[in-house]
This record gives C-alpha cells, structure tokens and sequence, in this order.
C-alpha cells in the first residue's frame, strides 16, 4: 500500500559507487507515483558522500517535477558497521537541507537529529 523509498544521492556516478542505479530508482520512485501508490522517500546524508547543495538540489527538483506532496525524510548519519571512521552528519547541514526542501516541498522531516 505504500513504499518508503531510499533515495541516497542525486548523481548517477555517486549511485554507481555504491553499486545503484540512480535511473532504476527514479523509474521505480515514478512508477509507483503513477500508480497511486503512497510513497515517501529517505536521504541519509552522509559527509563527504551527499552533503554537498548541488546534489541535494538535484534530488529536490527530481521530487518537485513528481509531486511536492511527496514527503522527504532527511536523516542524519552516524557511524557504524564500514564506516565506523566516518564522522556524524553535523546538525547544521540537516537544518540547511530541510530549509531547502520546505521551499520546495510541502512535507519535509528531518531524523536521526
């Protein structure tokens, strides 16, 4: 009935890195819209992998030309399992994004704060 959906970056290189499919994921994410299916959709920021505005923005106009009802979860990363050396998302960057996102979306939450 509805699907919560990672969508960790806005770059088709950055995707490929991590063994994803940036096109399959927006295909998928479009799909189900079409459907009438309820979906909201995740991005962890992870520093130094999609902390960046340009790829944030990137990710928001893909939600915006769907639908701005979508809901976006923005969370916040924390180091664990292979990345134990990686530093934790810093607040600020979370409250950037959302701030971002609410002028562009109608339904924007931040996790993990």
């Amino acid at each position: 009935d509805a699907f919560n959906i990672d969508l960790k970056t806005g770059d088709e290189e950055k995707y490929k890195k991590i063994g994803g499919d940036l096109k399959l994921i927006k295909a998928n994410i479009e799909s189900a819209v079409r459907h009438g299916v309820h979906v909201e959709l995740t991005t962890l920021v992870v520093p130094g992998f999609n902390d960046d505005v340009e790829d944030f923005k990137r990710i928001l106009a893909f939600i915006e030309g769907l639908d701005h009802a979508i809901p976006l979860h923005i969370t916040r990363f924390f180091p664990a399992g292979d990345m134990k050396d990686a530093t934790p998302t810093d607040r600020r960057k979370l409250y950037e994004f959302r701030d971002m996102a609410s002028k562009a979306l109608e339904n924007v939450y931040l996790g993990n704060i």
